[in-house]
């Protein structure tokens, strides 16, 4: 409130002023923009959609119908009741930081227990079978105040929030076991009324909430919906692609056309580019040794015999991706089969040690990997690794509790393979990403293994790099052992000294 009354009221004046500008103005409604955001990209003609997050201007969370090139909104939830500030709030009290440690909180779910299920329901929220919701504010601090909980809460949930940066306890585990619980039971009722509602058979999603890809693939998997299109940025950033196209579509009635099968964001490869001859300019004017491949078998050759050899690589390829992910061409990618991979990404990264990978998989061999019928191109669905792949726990394994979980050999893809059995899945199709499926591909030739690890090219808190600039430097700043920037490979041994022109730990609030 005090930052609505201070500022927001004020956002149209300092648009016209800021861009000095006498014509129209259009502002369709947050939740309007995620609607739009959702099923404009989508493969669907028609379809429901359901957006859940914090807050928008007042809707925390809506559900409308899209058919052809129109979206009506049917029903909303409005602050201060809401999902995402419920995610929120435990994000905070487990001591990560709101807005960007949410995913640490789902991350984080399955080394616990649900033990505070019962404790949520009981004092926190008053939920009906529609999905909506009340929230006793008794208990909460963000509606007025600048804390997303307050002392009742503690009460209820055995003390103090967790001072960040400290060593996590089996509370914390089953703090987030618990909400994930929560979100998964509530997210599933709202899809069944907009199911109801809609009487369509496809669903869209977006909204911060929409990126909790655990409780996705339970929501694909309950069979509510035939299928799901999320939209890859589908947390605030994507507001703006969904209000373009809200005034492309909405207010000039532009024709929308879809063939039914693949969605139009084809990768949501939408970032900037760099051509080789600007990436070898940069290469030679700060004299940075390197090699170009030859051709692109020959730097697929190259690469799949490094990752073989357990090398840690910088993976920098044509535009960048649009989303809080990276999906192969601002990557830093590794042997998904390693036992050690995934300890040793989340120490270049600096990362806390329980953080699972993702796997990118060759789309054309999903199913025989994971529990998943589908593609997956926006890592936005998770699933279980295919008891095929898995590997026995022994009677000493089951009986670990907690982080001890952690550092188990589970599958034949150990580094992408969660405590749960679960991954979070990019399915990667020829047509969208040429070369990280050649890639990948190369790789299935040589090991027999169509999966590899792929996670965001930055350290913890970094923005993920966007130019070869950025990419040299997180390279240098860390122990990742090669950079291939378009045809052009470093190799760390080779590279000059570095001397650092910023500290990047002061730079960057840690996520």
């Amino acid at each position: 409130m005090p930052l609505w009354l201070k500022e927001k009221l004020w956002i149209p004046d300092l648009i016209q002023k800021e861009l000095v500008y006498d014509g129209e103005i259009l502002f369709p409604e947050h939740h309007e923009s995620h609607a739009a955001s959702a099923f404009y990209p989508s493969p669907f003609a028609s379809a429901a959609i359901l957006t859940v997050d914090g807050v928008g201007e007042l809707a925390t969370s809506s559900i409308g119908r899209g058919s052809a090139n129109r979206i009506e909104l049917l029903k909303e939830l409005h602050f201060p009741h809401s999902l995402g500030l419920l995610y929120s709030a435990f994000t905070y009290f487990t001591g990560f930081k709101v807005n960007s440690g949410e995913y640490k909180v789902m991350g984080l779910a399955p080394y616990g227990e649900p033990k505070y299920v019962r404790a949520i329901y009981e004092h926190l929220l008053d939920v009906k079978d529609d999905g909506s919701f009340a929230m006793n504010m008794d208990y909460f601090d963000y509606a007025g105040g600048l804390r997303m909980t307050n002392s009742a809460f503690e009460k209820i949930f055995g003390g103090p929030p967790r001072q960040p940066e400290t060593n996590l306890t089996q509370r914390e585990m089953d703090l987030a076991r618990s909400v994930q619980e929560v979100t998964e039971d509530i997210l599933l009722k709202m899809a069944r009324h907009a199911r109801d509602l809609t009487g369509e058979r496809n669903l869209c999603l977006a909204g911060g909430v929409a990126l909790n890809c655990v409780a996705n693939g339970k929501l694909l998997r309950a069979g509510i919906f035939d299928d799901l299109w999320i939209q890859p940025a589908a947390g605030d950033a994507g507001g703006a692609l969904g209000a373009a196209l809200a005034v492309h579509y909405q207010h000039l009635r532009n024709e929308r056309t879809v063939n039914g099968k693949r969605d139009s964001q084809r990768g949501s490869y939408l970032g900037p580019a760099f051509s080789a001859d600007g990436i070898e300019d940069f290469l030679r004017e700060h004299n940075l040794p390197y090699t170009k491949a030859e051709n692109e078998t020959a730097l697929m050759d190259e690469t799949v015999e490094a990752l073989e050899r357990g090398k840690i690589i910088g993976w920098f390829q044509g535009r960048m991706e649009f989303g809080p992910r990276a999906l192969g061409n601002r990557s830093i990618i590794g042997d998904a089969r390693s036992p050690e991979m995934q300890k040793k990404m989340n120490v270049i990264k600096f990362r806390e040690s329980f953080r699972p990978f993702a796997p990118s998989i060759l789309a054309e061999h999903v199913q025989e990997w994971f529990e998943l019928d589908r593609e997956s191109p926006y890592m936005l669905l998770v699933a279980d690794v295919q008891r095929t792949k898995r590997r026995s726990m022994t009677q000493e394994d089951e009986r670990l509790w907690g982080i001890d979980k952690l550092n188990i050999v589970r599958s034949t893809i150990p580094a992408v393979t969660h405590v749960d059995y679960s991954a979070r899945i990019q399915t990667v199709h020829r047509d969208d990403n040429p070369r990280y499926h050649a890639l990948i591909n190369r790789f299935y030739e040589r090991t027999g293994c169509p999966v590899i690890v792929n996670t965001s090219f930055n350290v913890r808190g970094e923005p993920i790099v966007a130019s070869p600039v950025d990419a040299y430097k997180c390279f240098m700043r860390t122990d990742i052992d090669i950079l291939v920037l378009g045809d052009f490979v470093l190799r760390k041994e080779d590279q000059p000294r570095f001397v650092d022109d910023l500290n990047w730990k002061e730079v960057y609030e840690l996520d």
